[in-house]
């Protein structure tokens, strides 16, 4: 194998401090709070109720993402004697939630906002904790989720509460749908749990 000349190593070392300058510019630029884009509508809200709205849907946005990626996770690792009715009864409880990311984006535009829908945007911005990776039973994984259920749940019905304040009734209906939906979905995991 051919020995790097001294030219070649600091070639290598300028293209990793100029990496690591990028990256770090990268991280910056991330970080930084912008104002949230509205588009002109003829919607009956003033731009700075619009804004507020936008700004609350999204954070429901990232946060819906989030919560059905999460019960993906427990869909796709748990293992176990229940590892098929857990299986699908995961898939069943992702699939109740995922409807509403393309809803709740729908409402960000319909409110002249711009929906921050990417899977980074939402890990960037979600306010569910993590889904812990090192665990497999069946018990473990409704426990996960059934947590992230219920603080996906009260923090809908904070968003509810807000939409109502900023009398905003058509977005208030549709999170007290989701909540209508999140709710039986965590009687069904309270359910596996209890007994």
């Amino acid at each position: 194998m051919p020995r790097a000349s001294r030219s070649d190593s600091s070639t290598t070392a300028r293209r990793s401090t100029s990496t690591s300058s990028a990256a770090t510019k990268s991280v910056a630029r991330k970080s930084a709070p912008t104002k949230p884009k509205l588009y002109p509508s003829k919607i009956d809200f003033s731009d700075a109720t619009r804004t507020k709205l936008v700004e609350l849907a999204n954070q429901r946005l990232a946060d819906t993402f989030d919560l059905y990626s999460q019960v993906k996770q427990a869909h796709w690792n748990v293992k176990g004697l229940d590892f098929q009715q857990l299986h699908e009864f995961f898939d069943a409880v992702a699939a109740a939630i995922e409807p509403f990311v393309d809803v709740i984006a729908e409402r960000v535009t319909t409110l002249g906002g711009i929906a921050m829908g990417t899977v980074r945007m939402a890990a960037a911005t979600s306010t569910l904790k993590e889904y812990p990776n090192d665990i497999a039973a069946g018990t473990a994984h409704l426990e996960a989720v059934r947590d992230r259920v219920a603080a996906y749940g009260a923090a809908n019905r904070k968003a509810i509460e807000a939409a109502g304040k900023l009398e905003d009734p058509t977005t208030e209906d549709l999170f007290t749908e989701v909540s209508r939906v999140i709710d039986l979905q965590l009687y069904f995991l309270e359910s596996h749990l209890q007994g």
